[in-house]
């Protein structure tokens, strides 16, 4: 069967159903006697999400899948990926706001999370988005509201290199 908005072929077998992003796979569940549906998104290798699924009516073998579980399935696997993409983002980025000597600044914290050589780089932003400085830190800075504004009140001088 082909999705006639995209032309792609899509495989709709039983136990194995997917489109251009998803493939949702019924496996055998390796905790009881029952079913799982996994969740791939195109190109990885390990599932996005795992669930349970639904015996048949042999009460053996899995239900098979369909149109409506599907694009549940979708939905839900989406879902949660875009969920943990956020939580991932909110915890490789932060921000605190605190006075400088003329108006609000806006100290962030990326960290850049390398395998071999994890980092972070604090950066400050005036109220017009203009970057007033930026220094590399140690992946395990701890920004708050003390944090930054200590930065800010040492004009954002720090030990080592940095950019000003």
């Amino acid at each position: 069967m082909t999705d006639n908005t995209h032309d792609t072929p899509l495989l709709q077998e039983p136990r194995l159903w997917q489109n251009e992003q998803w493939t949702a796979k019924v496996i055998k569940n390796d905790d009881d006697d029952g079913w799982a549906v996994a969740m791939f998104k195109i190109g990885e290798s390990e599932p996005a999400l795992v669930g349970p699924w639904t015996m048949g009516r042999d009460k053996k073998n899995p239900k098979p899948l369909d149109g409506t579980a599907f694009i549940t399935l979708v939905k839900t696997a989406s879902e949660f990926v875009r969920r943990s993409e956020q939580q991932l983002h909110a915890q490789l980025n932060q921000s605190v706001t605190v006075n400088g000597p003329d108006s609000r600044v806006t100290v962030l914290l990326r960290i850049v999370p390398d395998d071999d050589n994890p980092y972070a780089v604090l950066s400050a932003q005036n109220e017009a988005g203009d970057e007033l400085a930026e220094i590399k830190v140690d992946a395990g800075f701890k920004l708050n509201r003390q944090t930054a504004q200590a930065w800010v009140d040492a004009d954002f001088a720090k030990s080592g290199s940095g950019r000003r």
